[in-house]
């Protein structure tokens, strides 16, 4: 079984079944799962326990459904199916809708989680100090995670850095943004001397968050507040061979998401599965349905197909890029077909059937073929002519379940934080470019030297937006970056637009509209059930 470390308590699985035999009942959202038995001495015997609440505390941090879901609330996709994301994209949500009540309440369970075991570590008899600070810098980055993850939703939240009580949890006011950010990041700096790199962990604790893992998240607590500077000094800690670990790309794109290379050089943070004990299927709504999915919940929008550049570096909408409207995907960037399923893509069932796709209406008459044609209704087809691939693992099981790795954080990632601190404080020259945009398009596949050759200094914010968005689709962190950049107002308040197939083929697909109220809609409102249970709480503006 890979991952020894997670065998202590099975994420999710013992772990889960742990805290229910435990009577844990939740009685308020910032206190959640009052601990009861579970922080008397006598559970605290061996060192096992305590892996298995950190176990838990890992499983809390992220699952898969909020991994896909999140990219629903931005423009790089359409979501079918109505959904709390759905809501809100469309400028409905109210305070009581779900999604928000989910992510506050989630992330404040797990902080519970993580100050269970701060608190109850030290009970564990003659236990390894090494080990046992390890694992309270584990919990402290795990906590320190999900401050930042609340903050970034709601602005100001509640921050505390013990176990509250019940009536403690009514009272309590939001602390300010910058203040949890500034906890965060101290957190971050701390453990990151404490925490092993990534070369120091044995092979059966692969997955476990390292050294490199805190100052990556501290970085992107920098990108997320446009402090530059910050950014760009904080990822030069990651850049190369340093005392906070060993980092590279790894060399083929599409191989980077596939099981067979789970825990390569690239992966700083990411959410660990285990086949036939921790699992997650959402392909199941979003693959062809030639392929034997559900439904078709969520496709790829047209316009981030559009943003795919050429093979010879230049934009769709640029001179002299050869672009050819009615052959889209000819000379593209190599990313767009290993992230998207498209008119006359190859795909590989889950029995081993390779197939070419059809999503052009009129295309085929192949009864199977024709499963997978754009309609322009219903749930089974793309309502935008695309499926998504990226994560799509073919070695998954019936219903697609997987136990592919989900990452959170990779070394791109932090290339590309880089390049867009550097463009912003007007620094990114051919050398900077060089390590980092040429190095992700070398990686991806481009060969032409206009793709590869430094631009100059013209356009160079716009070129690494771009790159991010074509790189890291479908990783849950487009919504971010349109929010931090304030994009959101103009890219959110249109219809989702899919492939060129309305009208028999002449104009493109139009959905529904969306809305983004700038006014409001760049903060989440606090829950209602949680404002109602504790007015100190306040409400963000116009909720």
């Amino acid at each position: 079984m890979k991952n020894k470390w997670i065998s202590h308590s099975i994420i999710l699985g013992m772990a889960t079944a742990l805290f229910l035999s435990l009577s844990f009942t939740a009685c308020n959202d910032l206190d959640q799962f009052p601990t009861g038995k579970f922080t008397e001495g006598n559970y605290w015997a061996s060192a096992d326990k305590a892996h298995s609440v950190l176990n838990m505390a890992y499983s809390q941090m992220y699952s898969a459904a909020y991994f896909f879901s999140t990219e629903a609330l931005s423009d790089n996709v359409h979501q079918i199916r109505i959904s709390d994301e759905k809501t809100i994209a469309s400028g409905q949500a109210n305070a009581a809708t779900g999604r928000f009540a989910n992510e506050w309440r989630d992330c404040y369970a797990g902080i519970k989680t993580c100050h269970t075991l701060l608190e109850n570590i030290d009970r564990v008899p003659d236990m390894d100090e090494t080990l046992k600070n390890r694992m309270k810098a584990e919990a402290r980055f795990i906590r320190a995670w999900l401050f930042f993850r609340l903050t970034t939703w709601y602005g100001d939240v509640p921050l505390f850095t013990k176990d509250i009580t019940v009536s403690e949890s009514k009272t309590i006011a939001r602390t300010p943004r910058a203040e949890v950010l500034q906890f965060v990041r101290n957190e971050l700096e701390e453990i990151a001397s404490i925490l092993p790199t990534n070369k120091q962990y044995a092979e059966e604790d692969r997955g476990r968050i390292t050294a490199g893992t805190a100052i990556a998240l501290k970085a992107r607590t920098y990108l997320y507040d446009n402090d530059w500077g910050n950014v760009v000094t904080t990822c030069e800690r990651l850049i190369g061979k340093t005392t906070y670990g060993e980092y590279d790309l790894f060399d083929d794109f599409e191989g980077l998401f596939a099981v067979a290379n789970e825990y390569n050089c690239e992966v700083i943070l990411d959410i660990t599965h285990i086949p036939s004990l921790r699992m997650w299927s959402e392909f199941y709504d979003y693959a062809p349905p030639s392929a034997g999915q559900r439904v078709c919940g969520m496709s790829p929008a047209q316009d981030l197909v559009e943003d795919f550049i050429m093979l010879n570096g230049k934009s769709i909408k640029e001179s002299g890029s050869g672009y050819d409207e009615e052959n889209p995907y000819v000379n593209r960037d190599p990313r767009m077909d290993a992230t998207i399923v498209r008119h006359l893509s190859s795909f590989t069932t889950l029995g081993g059937v390779t197939r070419t796709i059809y999503t052009k209406p009129g295309s085929t008459t192949d009864e199977t073929e024709l499963k997978d044609v754009w309609t322009g209704s219903g749930e089974t087809a793309s309502r935008t002519g695309y499926y998504i691939r990226k994560y799509y693992d073919p070695t998954a099981i019936a219903n697609f379940e997987s136990g592919l790795n989900l990452i959170l954080i990779r070394y791109a990632d932090v290339l590309l934080m880089y390049a867009e601190a550097k463009a912003e404080l007007e620094q990114l020259d051919a050398t900077v470019w060089n390590s980092t945009i040429r190095a992700i398009r070398y990686r991806a596949g481009f060969r032409e030297a206009g793709a590869l050759d430094f631009p100059g200094t013209t356009g160079l914010k716009e070129i690494v937006r771009r790159e991010r968005r074509s790189e890291l689709a479908f990783e849950s962190t487009r919504i971010h970056d349109i929010r931090r950049w304030h994009t959101a107002e103009t890219v959110l308040n249109r219809p989702a637009r899919g492939a060129k197939f309305a009208d028999n083929n002449t104009n493109y697909i139009s959905l529904e509209q969306r809305s983004f109220n700038p006014e409001r809609d760049y903060l989440w409102p606090v829950p209602q059930g949680d404002k109602d249970k504790n007015p100190n709480l306040g409400q963000n503006p116009q909720y």
